[in-house]
């Protein structure tokens, strides 16, 4: 499989991704961007330091400059890219993927993600075919701190944490940068130290496995909530006081909510085509607009600054705020997250769960997996069954299928990242969504055999 992806450039380091290409994507990325300069940060993972060397050589080889920050959340890249006007950034990083792996994520004015569509697809036939001639002058190394900037610009959005006891769990990634500097040593931190190797778990916060820590110190500790980064701190998601993760596309109605007690009259949320229909009817009966699309930074996040929205997120624990380059900052997520449930808490509203309790309305049974042959024909034939299943309330193609009936909806379609076929329903009734998602993954079996 290429290491070029719908958002990213990510492989086995060794393997898949190997230096020369690195270097190779460092000398074409100056002119993909049109840029003279290049604004590198990096993860802690053993290989990125090799990746950095390889990336900025051939960064500097084209004869541009490199300005390097060192080690970085990716957000924080996004930040400065933003900030500082930048025509083109990376960040180093697998992002959550196992430590074997790495990988980069490209971005261009404004902090706007570079996807396959928009200039990946092109970086991988230069890297493939075109030949390499260094420039004349070699471009400059330039070494600076963007860690304290950034660090002030979250400070600036820090809510009264008082009366609230948190856990936090860096998983050994990128959020040991700023947690403790944000949150004070009040709170409770699990793998703090930066370590690539990941030793403790996963960098994945949505394998069950790797939010066991935290949700048995949230338990036995008697934390209101805890928070459990992944590897480059770009995505966040919540476990409540019982340590049960809370579906990270609820979060979006809780994050909406921020920005209408802050006063905002026209809140709009993009919203990925898997997210809860609970999300839209807790938000649209307050004057929220909600915007339905593809699954994916790439997309998201262009779709949030194309129409302006207030904000945007998915079900993988990604947020964009228009306040943030519509980009994902799961640092910002958090400290939102804390500012609407400090005030609950406060008016003695009770507990995180009796919170996410009064958006929750439907059971769902996560994203379930298939490796078929033909996605796209099995995504057709899921499409032609739609109407023997009920009576279609309504129906988007935009991302694979999604079909709504009255008491449940399904989305099924092929994944960005990796050769899968994801399944997603949801219903009024767990034995009805337990049954549902019986009955579609019996036929996604059947449609796949037939293919």
């Amino acid at each position: 499989m290429s290491i070029f992806h719908a958002y990213d450039i990510r492989g086995v380091y060794g393997e898949t991704l190997l230096l020369d290409d690195v270097y190779r994507i460092g000398y074409f990325l100056p002119r993909l961007l049109d840029a003279d300069k290049v604004l590198i940060g990096r993860d802690c993972r053993e290989s990125s330091d090799a990746m950095f060397d390889a990336l900025s050589s051939g960064v500097r080889d084209a004869g541009a400059d490199v300005d390097d920050v060192g080690l970085a959340t990716t957000p924080m890249i996004y930040w400065l890219t933003a900030r500082d006007g930048y025509r083109a950034s990376a960040c180093i990083t697998a992002s959550h993927n196992p430590a074997k792996y790495n990988g980069i994520k490209i971005s261009t004015v404004d902090s706007r993600p570079v996807g396959f569509e928009t200039g990946l697809a092109t970086l991988q036939q230069w890297v493939a075919h075109d030949t390499v001639t260094p420039a004349g002058t070699r471009g400059k190394l330039r070494c600076f701190d963007g860690q304290e900037p950034y660090l002030a610009f979250l400070r600036g959005q820090l809510p009264d944490l008082g009366g609230l006891r948190l856990a936090v769990d860096t998983g050994n990634g990128m959020g040991g940068l700023f947690a403790r500097a944000l949150l004070g040593d009040t709170a409770i931190y699990l793998n703090e130290a930066l370590d690539g190797r990941f030793p403790n778990h996963g960098p994945d916060p949505l394998v069950a496995a790797n939010r066991e820590a935290l949700a048995q110190t949230v338990r036995e500790r008697g934390c209101d909530l805890g928070m459990v980064f992944d590897g480059d701190a770009d995505r966040v998601v919540f476990v409540d006081e019982l340590g049960a993760l809370v579906p990270p596309d609820l979060i979006l109605a809780v994050l909406a909510r921020h920005y209408l007690d802050k006063g905002e009259n026209d809140v709009h949320l993009v919203q990925d085509i898997r997210t809860s229909r609970s999300v839209a009817e807790t938000l649209r009966p307050m004057g929220v607009r909600i915007s339905t699309w593809k699954v994916g930074r790439a997309y998201g996040a262009s779709r949030v600054r194309e129409l302006g929205a207030t904000l945007g997120g998915e079900l993988a624990g990604h947020y964009y705020f228009r306040d943030f380059a519509c980009s994902d900052s799961a640092m910002l997520a958090m400290l939102l997250v804390l500012d609407v449930y400090g005030r609950w808490k406060a008016a003695g509203n009770g507990t995180f769960s009796n919170m996410m309790a009064g958006i929750s309305r439907y059971h769902a049974s996560g994203e379930i997996n298939f490796r078929v042959p033909e996605t796209q024909a099995v995504i057709s034939g899921l499409r032609a069954l739609a109407p023997e299943l009920g009576e279609v309330r309504d129906l988007l193609d935009i991302d694979g299928v999604r079909v709504e009936y009255d008491e449940w909806w399904f989305v099924v379609r092929a994944s960005n990242t990796e050769p899968l076929l994801r399944l997603v329903v949801e219903a009024r009734e767990p034995e009805m969504m337990n049954r549902l998602a019986a009955r579609l993954s019996d036929e996604i079996r059947r449609l796949s055999n037939s293919t």
